[in-house]
């Protein structure tokens, strides 16, 4: 289905991780060639290399910075939070892909607030923008978390927040869908384990595990950007999308990347705001949770939102990390098949 196809995009915190890889499958045209796509985030540096690379070029020189307004990919600084920078940036946008956020979990237990003014504020200047001036913006997919499920951390609690703050946008905009995707851990991220092992690895250092009992749910970038068009192509006002992926042991995931390498695995503790296991479908969402395809589907709290009162729950309890993790083997195979965006992402690190 073409539905990207003649559509202006925006993608807000579009620099980041599922921003250029989000970015990438938009411009190969699998959904549709698009008119436009807007890089928004307020990184000049991020944006700078992200642009050379899209371009395939080494260095910058003026034509790039000034012919930018007449690309198909281009790029505003502003940050979600100025509301003003946010209003201009999505004049004539059909569809929003909000992904600018503060997800370092450590970062946002020290700094609560600038959590918030991103993750919430941020989300509300998005329905703002779009109520306040009649935007006829098509459609809305926000980015969260597993971590926003019964969460006990800032991150988690103000991307639970923004889910809420975005559902309940549906109610006065009925000319606007606006729609979730929830996700676990993505294997090639900043702030994902698995790049860190590499690195430990590679020189030969201790892997470090928080708690020999972490768990987490694995998915590759690809599956990711699969999980946000799902939403945006089938998803329906107040519906939150959660793929259905592999969990695995942070000590299996230590030991798989260490090959035949004999490295000592350093327990070091529960960080600050850190679960033991992560939760994408909680025991009290899970009644209100169908089954689409390879996807869970939680349709919204708000009853006025709910489009079917006659469905069977997909789920009988919490869809959790701690259950069903899969053998050596599997994991040995999923890393493998995500070794190119590890690979990628080392190299745009290092």
């Amino acid at each position: 289905m073409n539905f990207l196809e003649g559509k202006k995009v925006l993608v807000t915190g579009g620099t980041g991780s599922l921003g250029q890889s989000l970015i990438r499958r938009i411009l190969s045209g699998e959904k549709g060639k698009p008119a436009r796509v807007t890089v928004f985030s307020r990184d000049e540096a991020k944006q700078h290399y992200m642009r050379l690379a899209f371009l395939h070029r080494t260095a910058a020189t003026d034509d790039i910075i000034y012919q930018n307004s007449q690309d198909l990919l281009n790029f505003r600084i502003g940050d979600v939070r100025d509301y003003s920078a946010l209003l201009g940036a999505m004049q004539g946008i059909d569809v929003v892909f909000h992904a600018a956020a503060l997800k370092q979990v450590p970062s946002c237990e020290y700094f609560p607030f600038e959590a918030v003014l991103t993750n919430i504020c941020g989300a509300q200047n998005v329905v703002r923008a779009i109520r306040e001036n009649s935007l006829p913006i098509e459609k809305v997919v926000g980015i969260s978390t597993d971590k926003a499920c019964k969460p006990i951390n800032v991150m988690g609690m103000t991307k639970a927040l923004q889910e809420r703050i975005l559902i309940e946008a549906n109610l006065d905009r009925p000319d606007t869908s606006f729609v979730c995707v929830r996700y676990g851990n993505v294997i090639a991220s900043r702030g994902s384990i698995v790049p860190l092992f590499v690195e430990q690895v590679k020189n030969r250092q201790p892997l470090t595990v928080t708690l020999k009992e972490m768990t987490r749910f694995l998915l590759s970038l690809d599956k990711a950007v699969d999980t946000v068009f799902a939403a945006l192509a089938d998803g329906i006002g107040g519906e939150t999308f959660i793929p259905k992926v592999a969990s695995a042991k942070m000590t299996d995931v230590a030991r798989v990347l260490m090959g035949r390498e004999e490295l000592p695995i350093i327990y070091t503790g529960i960080r600050p705001g850190e679960k033991v296991h992560e939760i994408m479908v909680s025991e009290e969402e899970c009644f209100r949770t169908v089954e689409r395809g390879d996807y869970y589907v939680i349709m919204p709290t708000l009853p006025e939102l709910r489009r079917r009162q006659d469905f069977t729950p997909a789920l009988g309890g919490e869809y959790s990390s701690k259950d069903d993790n899969i053998s050596l083997d599997a994991l040995a195979k999923l890393l493998g098949d995500a070794d190119g965006e590890i690979a990628r992402f080392m190299t745009a690190v290092g």
